[in-house]
């Protein structure tokens, strides 16, 4: 065993290792490092996802940016004409659909939703694998015209990532939570040159609330991704906005009125998100896996029709921006991305709402701004300072983020003079929001599972997790033993019920007293002798699993509602049995006094989940 010398003392290598982790795990000076870290891997993860975007995009269409490419053949298809882009989406769908079927279900839609809830409900916990599914699938979406944006999945990479890290560093909940934060804000940070507007989106929509620990090691970790995506991709400002001044002190009007409608297009949208995912839930019969390349067809059609709704749609957002459409068109490019980005969505596509939402704003506000001019020519100031507005007003009219929406605005364009205009039509936008709906496009998908943030569970103890209160697993049934020795097992056991392993130790399922007793009868009824006897894998029942990151509410509710006195409790993965969960085991959670310590038997189990 190694040592080292301080102080004539001999202090073992191994006691000075466990002293240093200890550090990174408990001290303020182990969490900056660990912000930081994380905020390098969320840097490098925006680079990677951004080249891979790039990537794909120009494998699919031989273009940078099909979406400013008008109707365009593919150079490597040319005898397709345009027709190619019919297939581009199906071909993408059947690489991502199954890959994230297999590996990481949540990777699917627009990822916020999920690091919410984790944080919020599952102490931030995220899969590790999230992060690599979720940036293939989403840069096959996006680079095969998927009409979505790149802030959702880099949210989630980012969030991935630092969840990983702290998990690996087994911090506690408090502390892994800012972890994840901090990669959120480091991923919106890196892809859109925005440092404040990746602190701010942590705080307001992922953590939501500001401490000062909190606030300080989400800033370190945004500046530290910030600094890596500018040596990659440049410091320059993401947009390049039209001359900006208020021409009169009346259309601060004008403003207010374009955020009322900003909270109507952005409210709208939600509505139409999560209509159109119902829609194709009711119409694909198939496997999930395949729904992606199905729906490909649909959205292929559509981008045949408009094809400016290829992928991200910067470019074309820039036009808007800088006048280059008539009204008309900008409203059918505003109801053409409402749709398309609903129906990549809806068929299983992986990408964000957040760009979507710009690039609508984009396409009211010049509207509007070029409708007003017209009106009054000598009141008004350009229709693309509108379309910057209005940028913000639907994005917080979706998500009611409004100190997101005004910064993440300013840093993209990297203009202070629309400050006052932008925080007018984002504030009115925000309350008309509220005013329309009591959820959000982040938080109604969430809703809709039957889980609210915002409202507080009625009792704290309830959010525990099963890994916190669940026992040994009692002694299991093999697969092959008899009625009898399963029967006689099961009335010497102080539970209702055994787990039953097959003979590679594979887990089969549970036994009940009942379902041996009802055996038992039925056997002694039978009058003919011919049939053996059932076996306890024969009687083995699957009951609905609990797993170790499961809150104590849905165990409770599960084990109400089912036959027995106790249930298994599985890994992640729902393969491995880990513990049992009995009503007793849960009264003791809820009622045993706060300084009460856990029987040795459940402090050791949880301590060996990672």
């Amino acid at each position: 065993m190694g040592s080292t010398s301080e102080g004539g003392r001999i202090i073992p290598v191994e006691s000075s290792a466990r002293g240093l982790v200890a550090g990174v795990r408990e001290t303020q000076w182990g969490l900056v490092v660990l912000a930081l870290l994380v905020g390098c891997g969320a840097g490098v993860g925006a680079v990677v996802f951004r080249e891979l975007i790039a990537l794909f995009t120009h494998l699919f269409t031989g273009h940078g940016d099909y979406s400013a490419a008008g109707r365009a053949a593919n150079p490597d298809l040319p005898w397709l004409g345009p027709f190619f882009v019919l297939l581009v989406p199906v071909v993408a769908g059947l690489v991502y659909g199954p890959l994230v079927h297999r590996f990481a279900p949540e990777a699917r839609g627009h990822g916020v939703p999920e690091v919410m809830l984790a944080v919020s409900q599952r102490g931030g916990r995220i899969g590790a694998q999230v992060a690599v599914v979720k940036s293939l699938a989403s840069a096959l979406t996006i680079g095969s015209g998927g009409s979505v944006g790149r802030e959702g999945p880099i949210v989630q990479i980012g969030a991935a990532l630092g969840s990983t890290l702290g998990r690996i560093a087994r911090v506690a909940e408090s502390r892994l939570r800012i972890l994840v934060a901090c990669g959120a804000a480091g991923g919106i940070a890196a892809t859109f040159n925005a440092p404040l507007a990746g602190v701010f989106f942590a705080m307001e929509l992922i953590l939501r609330d500001y401490t000062v620990e909190s606030f300080g090691v989400v800033v370190l970790a945004s500046v530290t991704a910030s600094v890596i995506g500018r040596a990659v991709f440049g410091s320059a400002s993401f947009m390049s906005p039209p001359d900006f001044h208020v021409a009169h002190p009346v259309e601060y009007i004008l403003f207010a009125v374009l955020g009322l409608l900003g909270a109507l297009v952005g409210v709208g949208f939600t509505r139409v998100l999560y209509g159109m995912e119902d829609l194709c839930d009711r119409l694909w019969r198939g496997p999930e896996w395949l729904r992606p390349a199905a729906g490909g067809l649909l959205l292929g059609g559509l981008l045949l029709a408009v094809p400016q709704m290829y992928g991200v749609g910067y470019p074309v957002l820039q036009n808007a921006v800088n006048g280059r459409y008539v009204i008309g068109f900008l409203l059918l490019l505003l109801a053409a991305k409402i749709l398309a980005t609903s129906l990549t969505i809806g068929i299983g596509g992986s990408g964000g709402v957040f760009a979507p939402s710009l690039f609508m704003g984009a396409m009211l506000g010049s509207a509007f701004g070029a409708a007003a001019h017209q009106l009054a020519p000598s009141i008004t100031t350009s229709p693309g300072a509108y379309g910057l507005v209005g940028m913000g007003a639907v994005f917080a009219g979706a998500a009611r983020a409004p100190i997101t929406a005004v910064v993440i605005l300013f840093e993209l364009t990297g203009e202070y003079s629309i400050i006052l205009p932008m925080m007018t039509a984002i504030v009115v936008a925000a309350l008309a929001g509220r005013g329309l709906s009591d959820s959000t496009v982040y938080s109604l998908k969430l809703r809709r599972r039957g889980i609210d943030l915002d409202k507080p569970p009625a009792d704290p103890r309830l959010t525990r997790r099963v890994a916190h209160v669940m026992e040994p697993v009692p002694g299991p049934l093999p697969g092959a033993v008899s009625l009898e020795d399963a029967s006689r097992r099961l009335a010497l056991s102080e539970h209702g019920a055994l787990p039953v392993l097959d003979e590679q130790g594979a887990y089969q399922g549970v036994v009940t007293a009942r379902a041996a007793a009802e055996a038992l009868a039925d056997i002694e009824s039978q009058t003919d002798a011919a049939h053996d006897p059932p076996t306890a894998g024969a009687l083995a029942q699957m009951p609905t699993p609990l797993t170790t990151e499961m809150p104590l509410a849905d165990a409770l509710h599960i084990l109400t509602t089912t036959d027995g006195t106790g249930l298994p409790v599985l890994d992640g993965e729902r393969t491995l049995l880990t513990g049992w969960v009995t009503h007793q085991a849960v009264l003791r959670a809820l009622y045993a006094p706060s300084n009460a310590q856990p029987s040795a038997g459940r402090t050791h189990l949880a301590s060996t989940i990672p």
